[in-house]
């Protein structure tokens, strides 16, 4: 499998970014980014999915509702409202912009909803240089669906996220088997890097720059720091779904770096956190 994929390399058509089960080489985890000026229809096959805005605002029709989506400026500005998709659907969006739509496959079909942005949790994690901003869009405590999980970290520049290195490819207590996709942007057209590493029985190695549009896959191992260069807020998109009938979110932390969390305890949160005024 190749994990680094470039800005522009997987679009086909009005999206910029397409990744799919089949693509990715493995069986759940999906994502579309949808570059829009107009209207465009979308089918979910045997995935559910979120219409979740970047920039602009747009209206989602699909099983007879119709949902307007306020949107927001760009990532770094504020939280976003957003429509989730049930499988077997087609949807109709209309407006400018660009929006992501992250997927995962179920058997399941959950009916169409609105996710306003007022009921999006928001947190601030870690401390220090390792401050960072999570939005919970679609998580076990935030929204309902059936398999996939959702959420984008927001990284002050010179921070590091993702950190301490994490895993989750094994199905045991305390931790779940999810695939994961970091999609990246990087405020003023800059860079940052992202580390992803394996063990001899299960080996893959990772340390990618990444710039806006950019896509790291990742199907095990441990993966961070995400690494936010100086002068450069760091924006990515998680998305994950397993083969588990749970639908879990149980990460293991490298056991060589985990004491770091104990630094924390004296350290502040970053005051150029939260962005765009989230609490």
């Amino acid at each position: 499998m190749k994990s680094y994929r470039e800005a522009g390399s997987t679009a086909e058509g009005p999206f910029s970014t397409v990744v799919t089960p089949e693509s990715a080489g493995w069986g759940y985890s999906g994502l579309r980014v949808l570059e829009l000026d107009g209207t465009e229809t979308v089918g979910t096959g045997d995935a559910e999915a979120l219409v979740l805005p970047l920039s602009g605002s747009c209206t989602v029709s699909v099983d007879g509702q119709t949902f307007e989506l306020a949107g927001r400026t760009g990532v770094f500005d504020a939280v976003t409202d957003f429509a989730y998709l049930p499988r077997d659907a087609e949807a109709t969006i209309t407006g400018t912009g660009r929006f992501a739509l992250p997927s995962a496959k179920t058997r399941k079909r959950l009916p169409a909803r609105y996710g306003p942005a007022s009921g999006v949790p928001t947190e601030l994690r870690g401390a220090g240089n390792c401050s960072r901003q999570v939005n919970n869009y679609c998580l076990p405590h935030t929204f309902e669906a059936d398999q996939l999980l959702v959420c984008e970290v927001l990284t002050p520049g010179g921070n590091w996220s993702s950190y301490p290195p994490h895993k989750h490819d094994e199905a045991r207590e305390g931790e779940s088997e999810l695939e994961e996709i970091y999609y990246f942007e990087v405020a003023r057209d800059g860079m940052a890097y992202q580390r992803v590493y394996g063990t001899a029985e299960r080996p893959i190695d990772v340390l990618a720059e990444v710039r806006s549009g950019d896509v790291v896959l990742i199907p095990h191992g441990w993966h961070g720091p995400s690494m936010a260069a100086p002068g450069y807020d760091l924006y990515y998109l998680n998305v994950m779904a397993g083969p588990g009938q749970e639908r879990a979110w149980l990460i293991c932390d490298d056991p060589a770096h985990g004491w770091v969390r104990g630094l924390w305890e004296s350290q502040d949160t970053d005051p150029r956190l939260p962005f765009g005024g989230a609490r």
